[in-house]
């Protein structure tokens, strides 16, 4: 099933399976009437070719459908400057319309760090959103998330949940 493209719609484009995974456990906690409006992507397998797909095959449609949203989802490794070589690539008139999150160094830590499986990880990052908290988000491989988490919420937030 996907998304209805003339609506509010979110696109999440992860670097590999493990990232893929903790998308599709944020999807469970959709709205189940907003479900649609979320597709999570192929893994792009690195986080140089998320940003390469990004700029060839998803720029000029995120200009096509306004209505776009885009999840760039990527390991951090610990790279403190990855976040602004991220949004280098992205066009000036799309950063309202697109974000970069991650795990600081990568996702097999969120589970060595006995958060769960990715899924259960996933759908405990939603609920956050959705409950407008960050307790999850506010581990130490997650918490530096936390401008970019803002940005999304106030454009995201409302197309994924049913919010008061």
């Amino acid at each position: 099933m996907s998304v209805n493209k003339n609506l509010p719609h979110v696109f999440v484009l992860p670097e590999d399976a493990a990232n893929r995974q903790l998308a599709e456990g944020f999807r469970l906690e959709v709205d189940s009437t907003r479900y649609r409006q979320m597709d999570v992507l192929e893994v792009a397998r690195g986080w140089h070719q998320v940003l390469h797909l990004f700029k060839s095959d998803h720029v000029a449609e995120m200009y096509r459908y306004s209505q776009r949203f885009m999840v760039l989802l990527i390991d951090f490794d610990g790279q403190q400057d990855r976040l602004n070589t991220a949004k280098a690539t992205i066009p000036d008139d799309l950063t309202d319309r697109v974000f970069i999150l991650g795990v600081w160094k990568e996702p097999e830590d969120l589970k060595r760090a006995k958060l769960g499986s990715y899924e259960t990880i996933g759908s405990r990052l939603a609920q956050d959103c959705r409950d407008d908290e960050y307790t999850t988000w506010e581990h130490d491989l997650l918490r530096h998330n936390k401008d970019e988490l803002d940005r999304l919420r106030e454009h995201v937030r409302p197309i994924l949940f049913q919010t008061a």
